[in-house]
């Protein structure tokens, strides 16, 4: 459940980004912020690869 949810809610956030089109990437609305959250605990945790261990 843990592994899907880390990259269900990085799929949502990039689609978010999306959606915002040029202000997706603007720090006025923070979607790109959550965003790269994301990204660094998927990619410096190994959340996802952690999980899949499990």
């Amino acid at each position: 459940v843990k592994r899907n949810n880390c990259g269900k809610a990085l799929d949502i956030a990039r689609m978010s980004r999306d959606m915002h089109g040029g202000n997706g990437i603007s720090l006025e609305f923070g979607v790109i912020r959550h965003m790269v959250n994301l990204e660094t605990v998927n990619t410096y945790e190994g959340a996802h690869d952690v999980h899949a261990l499990i």
